[in-house]
């Protein structure tokens, strides 16, 4: 009687629910191309099911959609006339809402005597945190690379430099076929691998390994990474190219690149020299070894790298799977690099009762040496357990120089001076990071535990002289003063750090993750300084123990917490957590002279809602707070007088900073249309804030630079972007913006003040292709850059920035190829006005391929044929605005040939 009412009960319980899952509601789309991958239009596509029979056809870009399909076990047959009717089943997806069908491939029959051409689309797939365009329905010359293809498409962009953007982000590295090629370094990829071979390209928003494992997305901003996916009989392929080139002001560039991939098995070797910062490897940093820049400079056709450059550069890169559960990797990397920056400066330092104004003309030349080697190796252990050790090794070496004049004004006083440094810095690295995986027989049970170790030492020796003359005009007479400093430095500086993260992941009901989570962290700091008089007899060894310090710091934090995550039918993901965090700051001298601590509790909350509004719509919602500690330059406990018109002082009772950070993300793909729409919006408030604390005197041109605690720091950023074709899909416009707001808060003569800095961007870009004839683009940026300050007076400093280019290539026969780029940039509201800031850059080449495949090619190029590349930026810190102006790469002509090395083995099995 026990058991029937239990089976009873059960039969009254679960029988809605499987009468549920059989009328459940379901969609299906996909994509039909012809073998050329192609989109095809007019396909008639049927569906049958258990309680479904209906037929559509497929609209201008092969696309087609079922909406509202009820039955079970669905059958899709596609016809055509002229090709071969092809059927497939769905069985497997009773129960699933939204059916995404792989693109669809109809072959001809045979008989067919005539082929077929229709216009070109592609189709593109919208998921969660990731973008997959098939590369098979874009036509690309033959000789053309990665980087070629990536600029045809929508939402992705490359600047002259090589960095790529992909929806308003750079990419931060690349991946083939889910593993890092040669170390994730994007100029590689994108300047190597030949475009035939890819099938895919997808854009992947990257939380890091401990988020992908926990499957709980963090709730900081992800990087975007680029994952390529090779054709199936492009797994097993050799190819390279060799380039060599020489032209007017001495320009030249060779290089020599050979890469071989066998299924899982890869081995690159590259090389390159060159004066016209065209590399083959960026050195592990996204944009090629400089600062990170916005979508707006893709604008502009002009060089982005500040000064001369002469760079040579060695790679190798191996990969391999030595055991069917164990895959190691490695990669050696050396670069040697010699800059040589031209410029000038105006520093405006606003206070109460003066404002000071610094202009530098100035001349810097650095040599650098880098050496670094990575390796990386993953195994998989029982149960499908995943331990994986990447060590990293690094060493640099460079010699400075720096040479400034300086011109000083504060009412009726000035200072003229030189300053002059030279040095050798010296930084051997390590670092250790090991994660470990581990799978209980419940599913989703599981243990996370990351560790890192890391060893970074510093040791700088600089000889620095500064000399000046200061006339106080307020007098009758004018008083002279004359000051010199000339001093030797040592500086010694080591960072030891340990991170421990470990989280167990329990499944609960209702689709629900419990996780418990344990973080430990201690970085701890020593440095040594000694300074030398060398204007006394330097055989005394005369150091001056006021400046030196020998100095030891720790930071310390740990950290418990707790988050529960639910996720309903992959439409809507919930989190909510919440986290303890003790930490404590603590330094001394080793003399005992100078003693500090801080020991502070931290409550972290943390929140986040992701929500797939229907298959084109998404929205998420996100809430994070993290610690930030202070650097050592901004804690050291000495004088730095090292330039005698910018005193620093470190502050050693500095607190760590706690940021407060919600964002927020909307998107919204149009696929019949070809229509993409994303914004995000995020605020930052920042408790106990590091800022600056600036003073002088009246009477004085030198600054005084120390740092404190502070509140009432916020910042908002926000982006938009929009992309549709126009006409028809060989006509794109891409509309993006971003409007960022900061709060800045400083100390100038012991008061308290607010600078809001507001940065204004809006682009618009065209590209039109007209098939094997021409390819256009123009780009038009917008920028406005302005900071408001209520004290010590009124202020307003405003710059604007407007470029316009336009880049046009046209293909005469299958043989030549000639192109122009043109943009012209405005410049308003900067300070410079002895030297052209608002540069026109015209660049024009013409190109000749011949031997057989077209695999060598002549290059005649020539650039910035008005001979006005310049470079202008502006910083705002504190009270201080600052106005650069740097010379750059600049006109030249040359002639360069390149050879392409290409192996086309047997298909993969």
């Amino acid at each position: 009687m026990q058991h029937f009412i239990y089976i009873s009960f059960l039969c009254v319980v679960l029988f809605p629910f499987e009468a549920s899952a059989q009328l459940q509601k379901k969609n299906l789309q996909g994509y039909v191309l012809d073998t050329a991958g192609v989109a095809m239009k007019g396909v008639n596509v049927r569906l049958t099911s258990s309680s479904d029979t209906v037929v559509i056809s497929t609209n201008r870009i092969g696309y087609y959609k079922f909406v509202n399909i009820r039955g079970a076990n669905i059958k899709l047959t596609y016809h055509m006339l002229g090709y071969q009717i092809l059927e497939k089943s769905f069985p497997i997806y009773d129960g699933v809402e939204d059916i995404q069908v792989l693109p669809i491939t109809l072959k001809p029959q045979s008989s067919l005597l005539k082929e077929i051409l229709i216009s070109k689309v592609t189709p593109i797939v919208f998921k969660l945190d990731t973008v997959q365009y098939n590369m098979g329905a874009y036509s690309f010359r033959q000789r053309a690379l990665l980087e070629d293809a990536l600029k045809q498409l929508p939402n992705i962009q490359v600047s002259r430099d090589g960095s790529v953007y992909a929806y308003g982000k750079q990419i931060s590295f690349v991946q083939v076929d889910g593993k890092k090629f040669f170390g994730g370094d994007v100029l590689t990829a994108t300047r190597n691998l030949p475009i035939d071979f890819v099938k895919n390209i997808q854009i992947i928003d990257f939380y890091g390994d401990q988020a992908n494992a926990k499957g709980t997305p963090s709730a900081a901003a992800p990087e975007k990474i680029l994952n390529i996916v090779l054709k199936d009989d492009r797994k097993k392929i050799s190819f390279g190219q060799g380039t060599l080139g020489g032209g007017t002001e001495n320009r030249y560039l060779g290089s020599l690149g050979l890469n071989r991939f066998n299924d899982g098995q890869e081995l690159s070797i590259l090389g390159s020299m060159n004066n016209t910062n065209t590399n083959l490897f960026s050195f592990g940093a996204p944009a090629g070894g400089e600062r990170e820049r916005s979508t707006g400079e893709l604008s502009d056709f002009a060089d982005p790298t500040d000064g001369l450059n002469k760079v040579s550069s060695l790679s190798a890169s191996f990969s391999d799977n030595i055991s069917d559960k164990t895959t190691i990797s490695g990669r050696y990397s050396y670069l040697k690099k010699k800059n040589i920056t031209q410029g000038n400066s105006l520093l405006q330092s606003l206070y109460a009762n003066s404002s000071i104004f610094n202009y530098e003309d100035y001349r810097l030349e650095s040599n650098d040496d880098n050496h670094a080697v990575s390796f990386n190796i993953e195994s998989k252990l029982n149960k499908n357990d995943i331990l994986r050790f990447t060590p990293k090794l690094s060493y640099s070496r460079t010699k400075l120089s720096n040479i400034r004049d300086k011109n000083l004004s504060n009412r009726r006083l000035t200072t003229l001076g030189n300053y002059s440094s030279k040095g050798i810095i010296e930084s051997p690295n390590a670092e250790l990071e090991a994660l470990y995986i581990k799978y209980f027989n419940k599913p989703g049970r599981k243990l996370i535990a990351n560790l890192t170790a890391s060893f970074h030492d510093m040791r700088k020796e600089e000889l620095i002289t500064d000399q000046n003359r200061r006339t106080d005009s307020t007098f009758s007479v004018p008083v002279v003063t004359d000051t010199k400093i000339e001093q030797q430095i040592f500086n010694k500086n080591e960072n030891n750090q340990l991170k421990f993260s470990a989280s167990y992941l329990e499944p609960t009901y209702h689709e629900g993750q419990l996780e418990i989570s344990y973080d430990y962290e201690v970085n701890k700091i020593f440095s040594q300084r000694s300074v030398q008089d060398m204007l006394m007899d330097p055989s005394l060894f005369n150091y001056v123990d006021s400046l030196g310090v020998n100095y030891d710091y720790i930071y310390s934090a740990n950290r418990v917490g707790i988050n529960y995550q639910i996720e309903r039918k992959k439409k809507l993901k919930f989190n909510l957590g919440f986290a303890v965090q003790p930490m404590t700051l603590s330094g001394k001298t080793a003399d005992k002279l100078i003693k500090t601590s801080y020991d502070n509790v931290n409550l972290v909350p943390t929140f986040g809602l992701r929500w797939r509004i229907n298959n084109d719509t998404d929205w998420s919602i996100n809430y994070m707070g993290r610690n930030n500690q202070p650097s050592f330059y901004q804690i050291q406990p000495v004088v730095d007088n090292s330039n005698t018109q910018y005193i620093v002082i470190g502050n050693p009772d500095l607190k760590a900073e706690f940021s407060n950070r919600i964002s927020t993300k909307l998107r919204k793909s149009i696929v019949s249309r070809g229509q993409y729409f994303e914004a995000d919006f995020a605020v930052n408030i920042v408790a106990n804030k590091i800022v600056t604390e600036k003073t002088t005197d009246p009477n004085s041109t030198i600054q005084q630079t120390k740092f404190r605690n502070t509140s009432g720091y916020f910042d908002v950023k926000s982006y938009y972007l929009f992309s549709t074709p126009i006409i028809n899909d060989d006509f794109q416009l891409n509309f993006s913006g971003n409007y960022n707001l900061y709060n800045n808060v400083s100390y100038a003569n012991d008061r308290k003040n607010y600078g809001d800095l507001m940065m204004l961007s809006q682009s618009l870009q065209m590209r039109y292709m007209l098939s094997d004839y021409l390819e256009t683009e123009f780009n038009g940026n917008y920028t406005l850059n302005r900071v408001k300050y209520e004290w010590p007076f009124n202020t307003n400093i405003t710059a604007q920035t407007y470029v316009m280019s336009v880049a046009a290539k046209g293909y005469l026969g299958k043989r030549w190829t000639v192109g122009a780029e043109f943009s012209q940039r405005f410049n308003k509201g900067y300070t410079f006005t002895n030297l052209n800031i608002n540069p026109t850059v015209i660049n024009a080449y013409v190109e000749y391929t011949f031997l057989p495949n077209n695999l060598a090619l002549l290059r005649l190029q020539g650039f910035d044929l008005l001979n006005q590349n310049t470079g202008i930026s502006r910083e705002i810190l504190g009270n201080e605005v600052l106005d650069i102006q740097n010379n750059r790469l600049s006109r030249y002509f040359m002639v360069s040939l390149n050879i392409r090395l290409q192996k086309y083995p047997k298909k993969s099995k």
